[in-house]
């Protein structure tokens, strides 16, 4: 790496940052810049990336955690996005087996409901021809009775039958932090909690560099870039307000919210797509002892950085739960934790929130600010390369430098190089045994880190006792090389059990904050603070917004 990805030595970071002159400089640490940052710098660029919360911290933490293959556009007729995101979804779960699995989706068809079994049909094999799907993976179509033995919870009344496909579920903040890594072990400087304050601008009014401030220091930098691109997610508009050449295109904000219930209560074992009372699409996804259930589609126009599951929305969950698994006996106070994330689509005039396209833009300013907007997960590597080639054409015309082209479709993210996922985490959970770990937990960060893996074992054998191995070795992992400096960031985005394991997080805490308290020397204050930062996720995932 060209500066150590460690959260304890962020200062140090944005310091050298700031004596540097980058060929892009990228705003915004989700997947779209992840994945811009990892191809520019493997295509030679010198690159920096700058994110105002922590990395994954808005959309892309918040999805349905799903890199698929976008079934539902092909009722919108969106044909090449159906077949750019079907290709991308295998390159995705290539680069990293460990953050991405095949899942068989059930979809079943009713009388009256959304799918017929003849379009549905259809429509399954065309996906399966545009996506290019591989034999094994193909559609089948099943019988009322094969689609019970799948899932007995389904509606059986008027159930005609179901379609049987294969979606990737991923875990999409560490899809994420694991592109960033592997863009940082590249040799691209990243650093999180980094707010984007001021564009710079050359003689010829192009923008050239940012002033940044390190929101947890308040101090600022300047950081120099001759190409500077926008992928702020929902920001991405108030970043183009800072330039003085915004142009007349838009965001038009759309809220989707999950509800997390223990499978005691919701025993789902087969992902389920299904349709509601008002024809909206839903998921059902069992993962690690959970189902969880989204999403809404609603247009948005409060607070981006805390969106909040309401009591609306969990009306409407609990009731489409009722409305496809009638003996289902869940109520409200059934939904341990939640989720809700904000989706930046580009607005189309007259359009309900769930037919607005999907597809990705890229504007290019006066100033020459490029700004990518819209998109999907699954799609953020073809979008980074977009976004690449026109940097690679302009810094061509501008300094002549040329660059090689695409690298990413065979390139694997960190953690992503393990040769056979099952032989790989097998041999990895035996293994756990020698560092003081069970091999039921050797298992679970096996199937989480991949090939960095080995950094954890190493650590599980220094904790002090405070944590067990298994807490203490993710935590310190996290911190030292996954660039966490808050709880929040541990708890949320890189274990992800504030949403999947809530009663994990309560478990462990306080101890958590000790440890990361010593680690980072905090003040009492700002260990306090921290504490109630946490304190306040947690009342969020669980509390609809008043």
């Amino acid at each position: 790496m060209s500066v150590q990805f460690s959260g304890s030595t962020r200062a140090n970071i944005l310091e050298a940052m700031s004596q540097k002159q980058y060929d892009v400089l990228i705003i915004g640490g989700g997947i779209t810049g992840a994945g811009i940052a990892l191809d520019a710098v493997t295509r030679g660029l010198k690159v920096a990336l700058v994110e105002m919360q922590d990395f994954a911290g808005g959309t892309s933490s918040r999805s349905t955690k799903l890199v698929h293959g976008g079934l539902r556009y092909l009722k919108q007729f969106e044909i090449n996005v159906v077949a750019e995101v079907g290709r991308e979804r295998e390159i995705v779960y290539r680069n990293g087996p460990h953050v991405t699995t095949p899942e068989w989706m059930l979809l079943p068809i009713h009388e009256g409901g959304t799918f017929g079994r003849f379009t549905t049909s259809i429509g399954l094999r065309v996906y399966d021809f545009l996506a290019r799907v591989k034999k094994e993976e193909r559609r089948t179509m099943l019988s009322a009775a094969d689609t019970l033995v799948k899932e007995p919870l389904i509606k059986q009344d008027g159930l005609k039958g179901g379609g049987y496909y294969v979606e990737y579920r991923t875990d999409d903040a560490r899809l994420t932090i694991e592109v960033l890594k592997a863009a940082g072990e590249a040799g691209a400087d990243i650093i999180n909690y980094t707010k984007a304050e001021t564009f710079l601008y050359d003689s010829a009014r192009k923008v050239n560099g940012l002033i940044v401030k390190d929101t947890l220091s308040a101090q600022c930098y300047t950081i120099h870039g001759k190409k500077i691109v926008n992928a702020a997610g929902p920001w991405v508009d108030d970043i183009r307000g800072k330039d003085f050449s915004k142009n007349n295109k838009q965001l038009r904000l759309t809220k989707g919210v999950h509800i997390v219930i223990d499978q005691s209560v919701f025993p789902l074992k087969q992902s389920v797509y299904f349709d509601t009372p008002d024809k909206r699409m839903v998921f059902a996804i069992p993962r690690d002892g959970k189902t969880y259930v989204g999403t809404t589609d609603t247009f948005y126009d409060q607070d981006i950085q805390h969106p909040r599951m309401t009591a609306a929305d969990r009306e409407y969950l609990v009731n489409a739960i009722h409305y496809m698994f009638p003996n289902v006996a869940i109520s409200e106070d059934d939904v341990e934790s939640s989720w809700a994330g904000v989706r930046p689509l580009i607005y189309e005039e007259g359009k309900d929130p769930s037919e607005i396209s999907r597809k990705d833009e890229i504007w290019e300013s006066e100033s020459g600010l490029i700004t990518i907007a819209g998109g999907k997960l699954t799609g953020y590597r073809k979008m980074a390369e977009n976004v690449v080639d026109l940097i690679a054409n302009r810094l061509a015309a501008t300094d002549e430098m040329t660059f090689k082209p695409c690298q990413t479709i065979h390139y694997p993210i960190s953690g992503g190089n393990i040769g056979h996922y099952e032989d790989f985490v097998n041999k990895k959970s035996k293994e756990a045994l020698q560092y003081g770990l069970t091999e039921v937990e050797g298992n679970k960060l096996a199937k989480k880190y991949g090939a960095n893996v080995d950094h954890l074992f190493q650590y599980a054998m220094e904790t002090d006792g405070r944590l067990p191995p298994f807490v203490y070795a993710q935590l310190i992992y996290s911190i030292e090389h996954e660039m966490v400096v808050k709880p929040v960031d541990f708890f949320i985005r890189r274990t992800g059990s504030l949403y999947f394991d809530i009663h994990w997080v309560h478990e462990w805490k306080n101890q958590v904050v000790e440890v990361m308290q010593e680690r980072m020397n905090w003040t009492v204050e700002e260990a306090e603070f921290m504490k109630k930062e946490l304190e306040q996720e947690l009342h969020y995932a669980v509390s609809p917004q008043d």
